[in-house]
This record gives C-alpha cells, structure tokens and sequence, in this order.
C-alpha cells in the first residue's frame, strides 16, 4: 500500500494524467511481459457494469496478447485490414448522398483512405504488443462505456511505467467477425471488443494543452 501523503500521491498522479498521450512510434524491443501483466491488472481494476453482466459464472472481462511477430499478429492484421476496407465502402457510399455526413466524416474518410494506401493498421504489427479486451454483453448496452474505463486505466499505468500506449479503436468493429472471434476462442455478437497497443516509444512528445478549468466550467445555482 501506498503510504505517501495526500499532497504527494496527488503530484504523482497529476503527473501521470499529465503525461498521458497517444504514441504512434515505438521501439522495436519488447518490454517485459511481467509489466505487461501490471497493465492488464490496471485494466482488470476498472469499473464495470456489475448491473448489466449479472452474476455469470464466467467472468465478465477477456484480455489477449498478441506479439509483434507472433502468429496471432500474421493471423489478425489481415482480417482487420479487411474490415478497415468494409468501412471505407459504407462510408464512401453514404457520404455520396448525405451531405451533412461528408461533411462532418470527411476527416475520418482521408484516414480510412491513408491506411489502407499505407496497407498497415496503426499498432497492430507497428508496435511491440496488440492488446486486446474483450467485454461481456449484457443488458442495458454498456460495455463500451466499461471498456473505455479499462482502456483508461491500462493508458495511465502503462504512462506511469514509461511506455507509449495507443488505442486501436478498429477493434471494436471486430466483435462480429468469425475469424477474429475464433482466433481470440471465443464466440461472436456476445463480447464487445477494444484494443490498444503499447511498447517503449521511439521519441517522446510535448505536454499535452488544455484549456484552464475555469474556461470550460459552470458552477450552477
């Protein structure tokens, strides 16, 4: 247990928040899996919806470690390419008649654009781990609300070792996917999915910058 003071646990964890960003560029050598277990656990510490799963016998949260290189990796990247160009088809299609949608997902459309011309999913081969959590599916739909809680945990702890951290917000589209689903041995439509990826970064970035608090906030009578 943490026998620091008040004033010092909240420096450490301000300095942490602080210093969480999105690493896209990482080293190729792998950190140890032994801190890779300390991120999981992060993740597995996260709020969840107790109300929604129920009392399963079976517990309600799923982590998979793929390793750059590995067989899982050679296995996954190319189904989730795929996916990355069934997107792109939606989107072009609606964007053709829907004016307000070009409009506001033409941002997203250049990146779908980038990546397949790249033919690379960002952090899955690029970095030296893809993680991905799965959620068990309950009633009412909130298991991408608990998955983004584990995600932000698994973020500050794998900041608070050094490492760089990026979502892959591709896998939450892979819940569906036989393929995926039989690769990570479990079945489609009953887990929602996220994934990120993590590794030593090859550089580090600037400070993030927010605006002061009072700038954004109302205090309401």
């Amino acid at each position: 247990m943490c026998t620091g003071s008040i004033e010092q646990k909240n420096a450490c964890l301000d300095q942490v928040l602080a210093e969480r960003r999105s690493y896209r560029m990482f080293r190729p050598e792998f950190p140890p899996e032994d801190d890779i277990r300390r991120i999981i656990h992060a993740g597995l510490l996260a709020p969840f919806a107790a109300g929604a799963v129920g009392n399963a016998s079976d517990y309600f949260r799923r982590f998979f470690v793929m390793k750059n290189g590995s067989q899982s990796i050679a296995a996954a990247a190319p189904l989730v390419m795929a996916e990355i160009h069934h997107m792109a088809e939606i989107l072009h299609e609606e964007m053709k008649t829907n004016l307000g949608l070009r409009e506001q997902a033409i941002g997203f459309a250049q990146r779908l654009a980038m990546i397949k011309n790249r033919g690379i999913v960002p952090g899955i081969g690029t970095a030296p781990y893809y993680i991905v959590v799965a959620e068990r599916r309950g009633y009412p739909h909130v298991q991408l609300q608990s998955l983004a809680h584990c995600m932000e945990n698994m973020w500050l702890k794998a900041t608070a070792l050094g490492f760089g951290f990026q979502l892959v917000s591709v896998t939450s589209a892979m819940s569906q996917n036989p393929e995926f689903c039989k690769l990570l041995q479990i079945n489609p439509n009953e887990w929602e999915l996220m994934g990120c990826a993590t590794g030593y970064p090859s550089e580090e970035l600037p400070p993030s910058i927010r605006p002061p608090v009072d700038n954004v906030t109302r205090w309401l009578e």
